[in-house]
């Protein structure tokens, strides 16, 4: 089934096609990959950025926001870089390129979800305190990316963990929200103190 990849903001776009435009941007990114391509460099896959916040908290069920954009960056027949754009008061800006395992990590998730019999949105949701980053297949292909900006992958939502994953969580194994929820839960809830000797 295709993925419904909703269109990004168009300044978020416009952003990076100024910042990919740049010498000055390019030759300054910390992307070696960006510097050396010759030719024309392409924004392509462009996926919201959602954190998960208060897994563990106890003042109410964890909750995402919508913190960014990220396009995948073509340059010539592979993906060579990503660059991300964040909001700001004044609208959508660029925010920095980057290369490393995510991008063929994405790149592998996006083709595998490609080859599922059932229709998604495809986002990147992020666990800051896991260090872990996955590919969040929603399941209402018609929702506005903005408007679920603060709230919950539906319990039949699928979340496939990115390489590298944490230790103990297979990256690019698809899991249900429901299922791998508990398990990040349990990973950040602190343990309990064990009672001091008598």
């Amino acid at each position: 089934m295709p993925l419904y990849v909703p269109p990004a903001p168009q300044p978020a776009l416009r952003s990076v096609l100024a910042a990919l435009g740049s010498p000055t941007a390019v030759r300054e990114a910390r992307t070696p990959a960006l510097r050396s391509i010759q030719g024309p460099l392409t924004p392509e896959h462009p996926l919201s950025v959602h954190v998960l916040d208060r897994i563990t908290s106890h003042d109410g069920p964890p909750r995402t926001r919508l913190t960014g954009w990220r396009f995948l960056i073509r340059g010539g027949e592979r993906s060579v870089a990503a660059a991300d754009t964040r909001l700001t008061p004044d609208g959508w800006a660029f925010s920095h390129f980057f290369e490393g395992p995510y991008i063929a990590s994405t790149e592998r998730a996006l083709r595998h979800a490609e080859s599922m019999p059932t229709a998604y949105q495809p986002r990147l949701l992020s666990v800051p305190e896991l260090y872990m980053l996955t590919l969040w297949l929603h399941g209402d292909t018609t929702a506005d990316t903005a408007d679920a900006s603060d709230g919950m992958p539906a319990p039949s939502d699928l979340l496939v963990p990115l390489s590298p994953a944490p230790p103990g969580i297979f990256a690019h194994r698809p899991h249900r929200v429901c299922d791998l929820l508990p398990v990040l839960t349990h990973r950040l809830t602190p343990a309990p103190l064990l009672g001091s000797p008598a």
